[in-house]
């Protein structure tokens, strides 16, 4: 088993591995970038159980394997691929494979002229302008050990550029899909979501794996929403309960944007999913929906953090657990109002349920308040469920596992009716009939 300097040392001693792999980028001013975040993560110390941010999220699974920092190469066809999709083809569709851009996998409807979608990989070749302006601004290296590593490991992922005044109808589907062989390997995918004054996008984040075996994968999305614009965002997480799924997203949010975002886990032994989002600008809106469901001996952990900065601004955040077996959860949201965002209105509510005496869950919804005019309110429920809703039920003829069921389907659908997209939606109908026998 490797202890947290082992850990560390192996990606140092193995970056010149992924280098060779670069085809010659090594030369291009941004490696330096990549060079630059291998140095912090020489000098960060790895998250323990004494941190308090990681109080309650043990990463010694994780480290305890020997991960190939260079994922093997696979085969994909396209019915495997379109066994992942939720539409009838409709929607825009990037797909990643290994953590590779595959173009031939890969389709792009009509765009509006120079609104740019494709891989990561092409836009730090072309040195794209907005990917130097916007590229680690937000989801800093210096105190993240994972987004340090991420940042020297960058190597591909998803690059959407929404230029000023520009509207993309169809959704964005970007699926990530991991094809495990017997070699434990880990991908870090990069993405970069720019949506500039007022245009709009929405955009699914998709991770998902054919097999069952172990590999990490250690995500990092950074958002930008300029003034008046509308960004709409899913992530579906539904990876291989041998892997391991640790993902930064951060979002900045310019004046009178609006932001959503709709998190559904259901996979990945162990799953750590960090969401900040910035007010930059007063009148902005954010909503953040999670919807999570384990079992077995899974684990999730969501940590989110909705920064008040300015003021007249509006934030609804709303996470909902289900626990099976000796699954374990953690809900782990701060809403920070500073002393300039007067007029804040925040909400914030975390309910679990607990299917089974074994499962655990751990949830602490935090509000810090610095302003006097402002509306807050936080809660959380952790508990079973209603045993009087399920009688009345079981009074009306329905028997007891399915009275169970259609309790269940009700609390999970509160976070899936929020999202705009039909086909994501009855695709997320069914993960859950079929995951609890309706």
């Amino acid at each position: 088993m490797m202890s947290n300097k082992d850990f560390k040392e192996w990606f140092i001693s193995n970056y010149k591995t992924f280098e060779k792999s670069l085809n010659g980028e090594k030369t291009t001013s941004f490696h330096q970038i990549r060079k630059e975040a291998l140095s912090k993560f020489s000098e960060m110390n790895l998250p323990t159980t004494k941190d308090e941010e990681w109080k309650y999220t043990n990463i010694s699974p994780i480290i305890k394997h020997n991960f190939s920092v260079i994922p093997p190469k696979a085969d994909l066809s396209t019915e495997e691929v379109n066994n992942f999709l939720f539409d009838k083809l409709e929607h825009h569709l990037l797909v990643f494979v290994n953590g590779e851009f595959r173009n031939d996998l890969s389709r792009l409807n009509d765009l509006p002229s120079s609104v740019e979608v494709g891989s990561l990989s092409d836009a730090i070749k072309k040195n794209h302008p907005a990917l130097m302006k916007h590229f680690g601004k937000y989801a800093e290296d210096s105190h993240n050990l994972f987004t340090a590593l991420n940042s020297a490991y960058t190597k591909d992922g998803a690059f959407v550029f929404v230029p000023k005044g520009k509207i993309i109808e169809d959704a964005i589907h970007i699926i990530f899909i991991n094809k495990p062989t017997q070699d434990k390997f880990v991908t870090q995918p990069r993405n970069l979501f720019i949506a500039e004054d007022n245009s709009k996008v929405t955009v699914i984040e998709h991770y998902t794996s054919i097999g069952d075996g172990v590999y990490l994968n250690n995500t990092v999305t950074e958002m930008f929403v300029g003034e008046n614009a509308i960004f709409d965002h899913i992530k579906l997480q539904e990876e291989s309960k041998k892997s391991f799924h640790i993902s930064r997203m951060e979002v900045d949010q310019e004046r009178s944007s609006n932001f959503s975002s709709h998190l559904i886990s259901t996979g990945a032994e162990f799953s750590r999913n960090e969401c900040t989002t910035r007010f930059n600008g007063s009148g902005g809106e954010s909503t953040l929906n999670g919807l999570f469901m384990i079992d077995d001996e899974q684990f999730f952990d969501a940590h989110t953090m909705i920064d008040h900065a300015k003021p007249h601004c509006n934030s609804y955040e709303h996470y909902k657990g289900i626990l099976q077996d000796k699954a374990r959860g953690v809900f782990n949201g701060k809403v920070m109002v500073r002393p300039d965002a007067q007029k804040t209105n925040a909400f914030q509510e975390n309910n679990s349920i607990l299917l089974s005496d074994d499962a655990v869950m751990n949830s602490k919804p935090q509000l810090e308040i610095f302003a006097d005019d402002v509306k807050c309110s936080h809660g959380a429920t952790v508990g079973k469920l209603d045993e009087e809703a399920k009688f009345y039920l079981k009074t009306r003829g329905i028997g007891e596992e399915a009275a169970t069921a259609m309790l269940i389907h009700a609390f999970a659908s509160d976070v899936i009716k929020s999202i705009r997209i039909e086909a994501l939606r009855d695709y997320l109908e069914e993960i859950i009939s079929k995951r609890f026998n309706q």
